[in-house]
């Protein structure tokens, strides 16, 4: 047990802001920090720091608490095993007895797995500096690789000897457990229990750390040509270790990945090591996997930024893009190096000292997207067929960038490298990134439209030559053109008897627009307004039309911008239309309480717009009337002085049914 004295000196040294620094990466924001939360996949910061109250809380999953409870959850460790962590780091001294038999029973299989692999390390660690055999074969080797000791003592490389049971046999003797040795991995047991074997006989010896620095797994290089053997044997999966989740080196490399804002990513053990010796520390290691989700997220912690070096081998690059896609998707920026021929990073590395390796890279570093493009169409080369199967991976890999910013710079860039249409490969990712959505965040999908639209609206912008002229009238039909757009495929009224549009059949935004205007005589006159209308009537007959997706995606730029303004939330009502249309809005904070009042809002609008088209008749004939006068054409000016007459009275009814004047603007 620890005493109450020294939990509060261990409390009170562990500032939260120190504590949560080693393992997320913090911003200032007003009198608090804001990083990404490491207990979830966190893409926007949402995990708050707080100096004044020493506590932290993440208000997307809601984990948080003191020093001692960020340590507890994200080292997975119990209480007193989190304070003894704290006390560590602050140099606070707690007096313990050794465990006991006993207490080593009690613990509970976690924390005895991790006992374990710390005697492994050690064990493995003496062996190589120690034993004649770990000097003459793994120190040799390790020498002769060009490892200085330091190096080797930082990164706790050992040797297992080349016997059959030599390690177990001497955990056994020290009273660890054999099924605990067997789930870490480190001794493989026969069939029938009939044998115990070391799993790592006869190799050099590489501990993975966990951020924090604790033991969870080993890899293992043979040295000798053995058959049927494997170069490299890894730990299998265990309670403490989820390859898919760790990263070598990370433990050795958060602190200068931070200060840099980058991140080095190679293949293996002694990549990582060769670039600290040469004094590139932000490096870790997928370890000759695939990335995955969980590997991406412990570099995002401490960085957006990330170097993937390559020694140039054509295979392993297209097997590595598959991963690196995970990256973007994951909202990170991703630069390419190509190592010259024949070096991988631990041979370049040796070669070099900090200085001129890292100006090597920021002089040779290539944008991920450029890169794979280029790299695709040299084997694409004249084939239709590939070059097409190449437009489409290119197409995904864009589509999965979260930043709209960063994928409009990229379609821009890949439309000149491709040599295709601007808005034909921005129609392709649009599509993709639509049906990217809807599989994996739906609720995102109407956040998210307006930032797609506005590219094809902006490229709709830079190649469209024909410029339509607006009138105050085409405020009024763009109001109506809103609702098409967004919602024309609602349902504004139930079919049955009482539906005197559409019968038995349901009323949509569209139908009850076509009707209305039809039914008064009244049609567009902005001519591109009319055909996105007729359009949508004609397409309408189709249940499953999506006017803004279908608009969006239109062969005709104009069409396509205006649907992307519409869309957006560039396109506003004045606020006396807000006032009459929107109180909805103000009164229900939802994203689809203004699809609840459709059925006031559209027939008011097209009853604005009929308003609209009588005044500007009515403007038309008075000019005329005053012509006629001048002219002493009195009999004309009376007859046209009488449709003045009848058009107010149909104004005056208009107005009674809107209650006020409505003025939209764009």
């Amino acid at each position: 047990m620890i005493d109450q004295g020294t939990i509060d000196r261990i409390m009170d040294a562990a500032q939260i802001v120190d504590v949560v620094s080693q393992f997320v990466t913090l911003k200032r924001r007003g009198i608090n920090y804001v990083g990404l939360c490491p207990f979830h996949t966190d893409k926007t910061p949402s995990f708050y720091v707080s100096p004044a109250k020493n506590i932290c809380k993440c208000f997307a999953c809601g984990e948080g608490g003191t020093a001692v409870h960020f340590i507890m959850k994200h080292e997975q460790l119990s209480y007193y095993e989190a304070l003894k962590y704290l006390a560590k780091k602050y140099n606070i001294e707690i007096q313990e007895r050794e465990f006991t038999d006993e207490q080593k029973q009690a613990y509970n299989e976690r924390e005895s797995l991790f006992i374990l692999n710390d005697y492994a390390r050690d064990y493995f660690v003496n062996t190589l500096h120690n034993h004649i055999e770990g000097k003459s074969v793994g120190l040799s080797y390790f020498k002769e690789r060009g490892f200085r000791e330091d190096i080797i003592t930082k990164f706790q490389l050992g040797y297992s000897l080349d016997q059959k049971d030599a390690f177990t046999q001497d955990a056994l003797k020290n009273g660890y457990k054999e099924d605990y040795l067997v789930k870490t991995g480190l001794t493989i047991k026969g069939d029938n229990s009939s044998y115990l074997v070391d799993r790592f006989r006869g190799r050099v010896m590489f501990p993975v750390h966990t951020l924090s620095g604790k033991v969870i797994a080993f890899g293992g290089r043979i040295l000798k040509k053995a058959e049927n053997t494997g170069k490299y044997v890894n730990s299998p999966e265990s309670e403490i270790y989820h390859k898919s989740n760790e990263l070598y080196g990370i433990f050795f490399a958060k602190q200068a990945i931070t200060k840099a804002d980058c991140c080095y990513l190679v293949e293996g053990y002694t990549d990582v090591i060769s670039m600290h010796q040469s004094g590139i520390e932000n490096v870790v290691a997928s370890s000759g996997t695939a990335l995955t989700s969980g590997q991406i997220r412990l570099i995002h912690r401490f960085t957006n930024n990330v170097t993937v070096i390559y020694d140039g081998d054509a295979a392993g690059i297209k097997a590595a893009l598959r991963g690196i896609d995970l990256l973007l998707e994951d909202g990170m920026n991703i630069k390419v190096i190509l190592l010259p021929a024949g070096e991988d990073p631990d041979s370049f590395a040796k070669k070099q000292n900090a200085d001129s390796l890292t100006r090597f890279i920021k002089e040779n570093e290539v944008d991920f997207i450029r890169f794979k493009t280029k790299l695709l169409l040299d084997e694409a080369g004249n084939d239709p067929i590939k070059r097409a199967a190449l437009i489409s991976d290119i197409v995904n890999s864009i589509s999965i960038i979260p930043d709209n910013i960063i994928r409009t710079v990229y379609i821009k860039d890949c439309s000149t490298l491709l040599d295709i249409d601007e808005r034909v490969l921005m129609q392709e990712v649009t599509k993709k990134r639509l049906a990217y959505l809807e599989k994996n965040t739906p609720n995102k999908i109407e956040s998210e439209l307006s930032a797609i639209n506005n590219d094809l609206s902006q490229i709709a912008t830079r190649n469209s030559k024909t410029v339509v002229k607006k009138t105050p009238i085409d405020k009024f039909e763009l109001a109506i053109l809103y609702y098409i757009v967004r919602y024309g495929m609602e349902i504004l009224l139930e079919g049955g008897e009482e539906n005197n549009i559409t019968g038995d059949m349901p009323t949509t935004v569209i139908d009850w627009v076509k009707f209305d205007l039809q039914r008064d005589g009244f049609w567009f006159t902005n001519p591109l307004y009319k055909v996105i209308l007729e359009d949508a009537i004609e397409r309408s007959v189709d249940e499953t039309f999506s006017p803004s997706r279908y608009f969006l995606a239109h062969t005709d730029a104009q069409v396509s911008k205006i649907a992307a303004e519409l869309v957006s939330d560039r396109y506003q009502l004045s606020k006396v239309h807000m006032k009459q249309f929107g109180e909805n809005l103000k009164r229900e904070e939802t994203p689809l309480a203004e699809e609840k009042h459709l059925l006031k809002d559209v027939p008011r609008a097209v009853t604005e717009l009929k308003n609209i088209y009588i005044s500007a008749q009515i403007k038309e004939i008075k000019d005329k009337m005053e012509q006629k006068q001048k002219e002493g054409d009195w009999d004309g000016a009376i007859e046209l002085m009488q449709q003045v007459k009848e058009m107010e009275e149909v104004k005056k009814l208009l107005a009674k049914e809107l209650g006020e004047r409505i003025i939209l603007r764009w």
